[in-house]
């Protein structure tokens, strides 16, 4: 699949005079060479949607880790208080900001060698081009110790013990190694490569089917529109794979049980309701519309000004 900026018009050609942007993040996209800057479009797309989004997202969190309904996660925010609204932000900020960088970057990336690669060989380019979606979503499983750390600081059971971030990755370290700060890796790595694969598969023929756009406006929400509905798919999807992956990493310590171990535990605490084991993913819904909305939408814009 072609990315977005060369498949669809570049509404930045007013932006630029001779060759040269008359805005300072072109020069800085400039400098960065064509491929350098996707990972830093990439940064910056996550860096903002998780400033917008925390909050909803702690909501969340607290439905898939304990079954709650979303008006009782609310009042477990409530009564945490302000001062702790925001408290495990700064391993997403990282985290995201890091994995969203790779996920673009790296796809171009591996892309552009495994393209020179099958050269003449007759793969499909579909082929290739999922294959490297798989290989960046796998990378990105390298950062899962930062959803590690994020869901300790969330879970409200563990507010006494850890106190921020730093301390928390002392903690696990120091006390259990460093394998405890990748409990959790297996349904991420489950969730990654194939939610790479259909993201980037399918973003471009979803926003062919939109309304053509002339303007940057209608670039930018065309866009929204593209990835938001991505996301909020795929968060549907794959949501049974978050249960499980926040019910794993909320566990300290003691031994790393197997993916189909922690549904079944799930599964039997909700009842065997498959409604409850999907608790929380309308929310979850509406926040990937709003996430994956915003990630898309700023990456392709400081695309095309780069």
């Amino acid at each position: 699949m072609d990315s977005e900026s060369a498949r669809t018009p570049q509404p930045q050609a007013a932006l630029t005079k001779g060759g040269r942007s008359l805005l300072p993040i072109g020069a800085m996209g400039a400098s960065l060479g064509p491929h350098g800057k996707h990972y830093v479009c990439g940064s910056i797309a996550a860096f903002t949607n998780i400033m917008v989004t925390f909050p909803i997202q702690k909501v969340l969190f607290r439905q898939q880790l304990h079954g709650v309904l979303a008006t009782e996660a609310v009042k477990q925010l409530q009564r945490d208080g302000l001062r702790n609204l925001y408290r495990g932000l700064l391993p997403p900020l990282l985290q995201k900001s890091t994995t969203v960088a790779i996920m673009f970057g790296l796809y171009e990336d591996f892309s552009r060698v495994l393209l020179d690669l099958a050269d003449g060989s007759g793969v499909p380019v579909l082929v290739t081009r999922s294959f490297a979606a798989a290989l960046a979503g796998t990378a990105e499983a390298f950062l899962t110790p930062f959803e590690r750390v994020q869901t300790l600081l969330q879970d409200h059971r563990h507010h006494g013990r850890f106190n921020n971030t730093a301390h928390t990755f002392r903690t696990l370290l120091s006390e259990y190694g460093v394998r405890e700060c990748y409990r959790g890796l297996v349904p991420i790595l489950l969730r990654n490569g194939p939610s790479n694969v259909l993201f980037f598969g399918l973003r471009g023929p979803i926003k062919e089917q939109l309304p053509e756009a002339t303007s940057r406006a209608g670039h930018m929400v065309n866009d929204f529109v593209c990835g938001g509905l991505l996301g909020a798919a795929l968060g549907i999807m794959f949501y049974p794979l978050n249960v499980v992956k926040s019910r794993a990493q909320a566990q300290v310590g003691g031994a790393f049980q197997p993916c189909r171990v922690v549904l079944l535990t799930v599964w039997r605490e909700r009842g065997g309701s498959l409604a409850k084991l999907f608790r929380g993913a309308h929310l979850n819904y509406h926040r990937s519309l709003l996430s994956w909305g915003i990630i898309n939408a700023t990456y392709e814009l400081l695309l095309k000004i780069m």
